[in-house]
């Protein structure tokens, strides 16, 4: 079975002496690594980026019980996303062993067989196990109905497993709509255009463990052509919106034992991730408009600054420190409790 751990379809965890925990080092906590193959791409860029990583070998020789958490990777950039969020997950005080996912029903054509084969594996594979955490990606298909996608009933049916077999799922921008229309009939809307830029979020909940140590004001990238509302979320009764922006709309929500949680936004995002993204449509003829708050002086030819990366780390280390290991049991083989 291929996938990004060696460990992948195993049903037990082994033995370990106590529950997760970075490592003390002159009185510091520094960060633990995230586990991934040797051979994966993004392994050498957040190796140059001082990013802790390890291989499988490695891992099996230390005495910690990592955490398990699949990413399912909708984006058609696959290597480009894995990296992303493997370089957030790798900046928190935890060992992550990760499962990379793609969609059974749905060819990609632009990520290589060679890569899904080695890396990657299927929801197939994975029915029968249990994860501590669980990241969906979005996809850039907004403008689609929901029904007309052609991974539509795979994703219905992940979306209906993660509640049973996760104990936290982090839906991301398209992931988000989807699963909040999946779970609660919320419905999403098209803009007038792209949204796309640098884009400020009040902090609504700060008491929320998923806002921990965030400033009142949340900047974060946005890049979608469709939008669901904060009334349409508090009227499920299920799911609390955390953070709003004016421009932006609804950023952040989560049901309140934040076992479910929603960003609309990509905090994960890369500097020059928004530029490429600029380029490719304007190269395909789509005339985008300029990235808000984006270029300096919104300028396409100069470099654009980074005005999002601490937040976005916390964002994930809050996620998956508050969210997930604080509240999951040490041996998670059974469903959610």
């Amino acid at each position: 079975m291929s996938g990004v751990d060696a460990r992948v379809g195993q049903s037990q965890r082994r033995a370990a002496t106590g529950p997760a925990t970075g490592s003390l080092r002159n009185g510091t906590i520094e960060p633990m690594p995230v586990n991934i193959p040797q051979d994966l791409p993004a392994r050498a860029i957040l190796e140059d980026e001082g990013i802790f990583v390890m291989s499988d070998d490695r891992a099996r020789s230390q005495d910690i019980r990592p955490m398990r958490i699949a990413i399912l990777n909708l984006m058609p950039t696959k290597e480009a996303t894995e990296t992303q969020l493997l370089r957030v997950l790798g900046s928190t005080p935890l060992q992550v062993e990760v499962t990379l996912l793609h969609m059974a029903s749905h060819s990609s054509r632009n990520t290589t067989p060679e890569h899904l084969e080695a890396f990657y594996t299927t929801f197939a594979d994975v029915a029968d196990q249990y994860f501590d955490g669980l990241i969906i990606t979005g996809a850039p298909i907004e403008l689609l109905d929901f029904e007309d996608v052609d991974y539509w009933p795979e994703m219905q049916r992940i979306l209906d497993w993660s509640r049973e077999h996760v104990y936290s799922t982090m839906h991301i921008c398209w992931g988000a709509q989807a699963a909040l229309y999946h779970h609660y009939g919320v419905p999403k809307y098209e803009l007038p255009s792209k949204l796309s830029g640098i884009f400020d979020h009040r902090v609504l909940a700060p008491q929320s463990a998923l806002l921990r140590g965030l400033d009142d004001t949340l900047t974060v990238p946005q890049s979608r052509h469709t939008d669901v509302h904060a009334a349409d979320i508090e009227a499920t009764g299920a799911v609390d919106v955390l953070a709003v922006g004016d421009d932006a709309g609804v950023l952040l929500a989560a049901t309140p034992d934040l076992r479910q949680v929603f960003i609309t936004g990509h905090p994960e995002y890369d500097r020059d991730t928004l530029d490429r993204e600029y380029r490719r449509d304007a190269d395909s003829g789509m005339n985008p408009t300029v990235p808000t708050n984006y270029y300096p002086d919104d300028d396409p030819t100069r470099e654009p600054g980074v005005t999002w990366r601490s937040a976005g780390v916390l964002v994930y280390a809050n996620w998956l420190n508050h969210c997930v290991y604080q509240q999951v049991p040490f041996e998670r083989t059974t469903g959610a409790e």
